[in-house]
């Protein structure tokens, strides 16, 4: 019979997260993640697999919940109220790219960017990942472009990547150094810009409600 496990999983796991998290892949070694988690080499590799497996479980939670937080202001409801769930989402990333002010950045781009091309696994999560966040932000325009928020004509999959593109780069150009008030002007830029139907006002800037990290 299996000896049940004594430690906790889950705090195993956040911690490895931040140490990848902090150092990267390729700058993390398996004895780092034993000191910052208080088990042995042995116990890791038993429990999780070797480095690469134990990331790509990190690696996975992560995106998972970036999705979840998105699926929380994204998650569909009344067309009138479409357009302030996509300001609410856009301004809520710029947000928690303006409180890091350590400039860690988010661990699914990290992971992206330094195993995508050579790590199968993170390739194909990181894509799912963003058809993810592009079906909710298109759901959202479609909604609003019912309600005539958004301009009908318009494609709703171009401007869902706009905003996808937007939320994601404001995470990066936040890590490179710019200020808080330039990544929210960057939210409120985008928001103005999309496309209103004949005679209505642009998306006023600054409008949508206090966001929660």
């Amino acid at each position: 019979m299996a000896r049940p496990r004594a430690f906790d999983e889950r705090q195993v796991l956040e911690r490895a997260r931040e140490q990848f998290w902090a150092t990267g892949y390729a700058g993390t070694r398996m004895d780092d993640i034993a000191q910052a988690t208080g088990l042995g080499k042995g116990s890791l590799y038993g429990a999780f697999g070797d480095k690469g497996k134990l990331f790509h479980r990190v690696f996975d939670d992560w995106c998972t919940a970036v999705v979840e937080m998105a699926e929380a202001r994204l998650a569909g409801g009344p067309d009138a109220e479409a357009l302030a769930r996509l300001s609410g989402y856009v301004h809520l990333m710029a947000e928690n790219s303006a409180s890091d002010t350590e400039r860690r950045g988010c661990l699914l781009a990290k992971g992206a960017a330094e195993l995508a091309q050579q790590d199968p696994t993170v390739a194909v999560r990181s894509a799912e990942t963003m058809t993810a966040l592009l079906t909710l932000l298109r759901t959202e325009i479609s909604a609003a472009q019912r309600n005539g928020d958004i301009d009908g004509s318009a494609d709703p999959e171009g401007l869902a990547a706009l905003l996808l593109t937007v939320v994601r780069g404001i995470e990066a150009v936040g890590k490179a150094g710019l200020d808080p008030a330039t990544l929210r002007n960057i939210a409120d830029t985008a928001l103005a810009v999309l496309p209103r139907p004949e005679g209505q006002n642009r998306l006023a800037t600054g409008s949508s409600p206090a966001c929660e990290k």
